[in-house]
């Protein structure tokens, strides 16, 4: 695997594993305060552009852009907002692990999109490794008692995952692509902070933080889950393409996994962790099958012209 290969599954990986801390650092703010999912949201994307704008600053990154790419970003911020935002208020009708379980489709339809809107190629390996991945992830779901999931709740997160999808295609195959990740980030968080400013009644139905716990919790979720993934999706993106990057998606239960294990005290049972190796052998094969695929050797050399 060459060098640019393996930094884009490097920050593909790392996207992913920030991304599933979101239910660790929301649902206390649910629970615990009482706020809505506009309100955890509006904090998160507004603390995150102040972060990023910092980021800018040192590393001097213009914040121009061209007037031609307003319409583009903006529609890239109210994707991942509506993503966000569906996803968030499916913790309210299902466990949040269910919900980041079932989010992991987002890959599938990545390939859809890809398939059926840019003709390209899916090989064998990269749909045996999605079908692995499912697997796993069917091994980890740990539904109680057989008791059927809320359809409203089933609806958000495909909704969720549908405009997920929809971003990091148009990310890959939009001039958008060329923009430096950083500043990528920060006008796609500027556009889609709107949406909440909007839902908050422009901004007067905004709860107070009241005392350190929650500004905790709020500035976790707006360095982990979102500059950190954000940033890292978008040169992961770059670097190795939509499809592998969204396969890569397969780590964010994983990391769910985990937080409940450790922080939680879930158990670990076999089934468990043969659902956590299902998952991590088809990231590998989705690695390892590097050279042998024309769509990993096309999106690195259409990346290296534009570099």
């Amino acid at each position: 695997m060459n060098h640019v290969a393996f930094k884009g599954y490097a920050y593909g990986a790392l996207a992913a594993a920030s991304y599933g801390v979101n239910p660790l650092f929301g649902l206390p703010l649910y629970s615990r305060e009482g706020m809505t999912p506009d309100a955890v949201l509006f904090y998160r994307y507004g603390l995150a552009l102040l972060m990023l704008m910092a980021v800018m600053k040192l590393k001097g990154v213009s914040f121009g852009i061209h007037l031609r790419q307003v319409l583009p970003l903006a529609g890239l911020g109210v994707l991942f907002a509506l993503s966000s935002l569906l996803l968030f208020d499916s913790y309210n009708y299902m466990d949040a692990g269910i919900a980041s379980t079932l989010l992991f489709i987002y890959p599938v339809l990545v390939a859809v999109i890809m398939a059926v809107c840019f003709k390209e190629h899916v090989s064998v390996l990269t749909a045996v490794s999605i079908a692995m991945a499912f697997l796993g992830i069917s091994l980890l779901y740990r539904g109680k008692g057989g008791q059927t999931l809320s359809l409203t709740g089933v609806a958000m997160v495909f909704g969720s995952s549908l405009a997920y999808a929809i971003y990091m295609v148009a990310v890959n195959h939009s001039s958008l692509g060329q923009l430096p990740a950083v500043k990528l980030t920060f006008y796609s968080l500027l556009f889609g902070l709107l949406l909440f400013v909007v839902r908050l009644d422009f901004g007067a139905s905004v709860p107070l933080i009241r005392h350190q716990l929650m500004w905790a919790d709020v500035c976790c979720l707006a360095f982990f889950p979102t500059v950190v993934s954000l940033v890292a999706m978008a040169k992961a993106i770059q670097y190795i393409g939509s499809t592998p990057t969204a396969i890569l998606g397969a780590l964010e239960p994983v990391t769910a996994l985990f937080f409940g294990v450790v922080v939680f005290g879930e158990v670990l049972t076999l089934r468990i962790v043969l659902g956590v190796l299902l998952v991590l052998t088809a990231v590998t094969l989705i690695i390892a099958a590097h050279p042998l695929t024309d769509l990993f050797s096309r999106t690195v050399v259409g990346w290296r012209k534009r570099a």
